[in-house]
Order: structure tokens, then sequence, then C-alpha cells
């Protein structure tokens, strides 16, 4: 079918990432239809709610219908990662087929493994853990698709992020949660090593970006972050804007595998501890190259408005 000139879809809209997606596409004056397993969606102007399970064919090919830009946004609990991301990328691949659409896949840099450099496009997918190899697998089905002319895509890929709306993340409730709640604030990994974080809203900038520009289109790509920062001066960022000192602690591997015993989530942690002890830094140069400057949000600033939306939005 014809696509109408102008219906992004986002799929996994409730999550962090795909809920910021829905808010830089309305302020840009797109169409929008928002697809989660639940139907509620920010109330914006242009934005549609849509109730649907993705991870079927049919299902996705309802989510799609009529698109010119899907966003695939969506994934499973991160524990489940293997056994069920495929599948739902599979059926969401089918969705955005039938509906001419181009797909935006929102991606992460687990498929290069350990690295000893700053990450670029280029670099193979050296990881031998089971969530790299599926991020690697599921990043060369689609770009094989886009050869073959089955499907337009673009990947756009980001480090561990952060922002409003960002819970499920290694900075997330355990640190601002914590922080704002005066407990201990528990840093995933050793506290000196340098880590690039992306800003939710900069990865929405990102990704809307891609789904714009037919440049993209074929190809990966590392969506600009502010400057890497090690886990001691993000936690200085955030005391300071508390305005007050608060304990921290960092998780290290022995207590990541105690804890591992008794949350899968945790345990999960294990495979990609190189991500932590020791540099994680991506380099976003090509992107700036091809699409001009980017202004990313400066860290403090962006600490500034995390702190702010978990003001808002307690946890418990």
């Amino acid at each position: 079918m014809s696509a109408p000139s102008d219906l992004h879809v986002v799929l996994g809209a409730g999550g962090a990432i795909g809920s910021s997606v829905v808010r830089e596409l309305a302020a840009r004056g797109h169409r929008v239809r928002a697809v989660n397993r639940s139907g509620r969606v920010p109330a914006l102007p242009g934005v549609e709610a849509h109730r649907g399970d993705i991870t079927s064919a049919e299902g996705a090919k309802a989510a799609c219908d009529g698109a010119h830009v899907v966003y695939h946004c969506a994934a499973p609990a991160y524990q489940r990662w293997v056994e069920e991301f495929p599948r739902m990328t599979d059926a969401v691949r089918e969705g955005a087929v039938a509906s001419g659409a181009k797909l935006i896949f929102a991606d992460n840099l687990y498929m290069y493994g350990p690295v000893s450099t700053p990450m670029t496009e280029d670099m193979p997918y050296a990881a031998r853990n089971p969530k790299g190899r599926v991020r690697a697998e599921m990043s060369e089905a689609l770009l094989a698709d886009h050869r073959s002319g089955r499907l337009r895509v673009a990947i756009g890929r980001a480090s561990d992020y952060y922002g409003p709306g960002g819970v499920n993340t290694v900075v997330g409730a355990t640190v601002f949660g914590a922080a704002l709640q005066g407990k201990v604030a528990r840093w995933v990994g050793p506290l000196d090593q340098p880590h690039s974080f992306s800003y939710l809203p900069d990865i929405a900038r990102g990704l809307v970006t891609l789904g714009d520009d037919v440049r993209a289109d074929g190809q990966a790509w590392h969506l600009p972050a502010a400057e890497p920062l090690t886990g001691r001066r993000f936690l200085d960022l955030v005391f300071a804007e508390l305005g007050r000192p608060v304990k921290a602690a960092p998780l290290g591997r022995f207590m990541q595998r105690a804890l591992g015993l008794v949350n899968p989530t945790v345990r999960a942690l294990g495979e990609t501890w190189y991500q932590r002890d020791r540099p994680f830094v991506t380099d976003a140069s090509r992107f700036t190259r091809t699409f001009g400057p980017f202004t990313v949000t400066p860290n403090p600033d962006a600490v500034a408005a995390t702190l702010d939306w978990y003001r808002a939005n307690p946890t418990p």
C-alpha cells in the first residue's frame, strides 16, 4: 500500500526512548501514532494512541499500517533479550515491509564487545556474550533487508541513557532516585573509568534526524552524546545539583555476583562487565560530519533536568 506522507509510528512508546521520540516528533509537527501495550501515551497535539502487541507479525502490521516512518524503540525485559528480542524485531520488520515504511531501529553498543579505543561504526561485531550477539544478529538482518531492497532501514546507536522517564537504566533509580531520597547512590562498576552516557532527548533528536534524512538509509549511526564522564564526576554533578553531600558507593564485581543470585537483571550485567571496568566511549563524528552540527545537552543541564523529573515522579 502507499503510505501517507507524514505518519510516524513509534513502537514502544511507553518506554523511555519511545516516549522521548514521541515528544520530539510532536514538537516537529509530525503526525504520530504512539504504540504500546497499554494504549496510554502523553496527551500531545497530533499524537494518537494505539494499543497493540507487536510481538506477532499481525500485531506489528496493524500498528504500522499507513506509516511513513516506523521507530522501533520497543524491547523485552533485559534478562529476556536473547529469547524474545529477535522474534519481536522480526515481527516489526514484517510490519514495516507491509506498510512500505522506513524503519529506524533504536540500538545500543553491545555488538562491539570489549574495546580499547572509542567505538566507531566501522568496528567489527566482536561480542561473544549472548546479548551482544543478539544485538549484532538483529542489526545484520535489518541491514541485509535494506541491501536487498526489501525494506529501508537506518540504525541509531546510543550508550547507557538517562533523562526524564529513564528508570530502567544503571543510572536511574539507583543513582537519581536514591540520591533524592537520601539513600546510598549505587554506581555500577569502578568510579574512575570514563563512560559515554546518552541523554534521552538527545537520543530522540538523533533518531528523528535519521528518520527525516535519506542519507541515513542503509547504515548504522552512533548518536551524539556529551563528553564521557567517570562515575565519580557523574555523581559530583548529581550532588552539586542537589546542593548537599550524598552517600555513594560503587557496586563492584563481587557484589554484582552476589546480588545476581537473587536478582536476574543484576545477574545479567555480569556478561557485559567490560563496559564498566575500562573506558567505554563512543565516537559520533560520522553523524555530525554527515548531518551537520548537533548541539548535545551539556551534562550538568541533563543531570538537573533528570533530577527535576525524579522529584516529580518519586520512585518507591
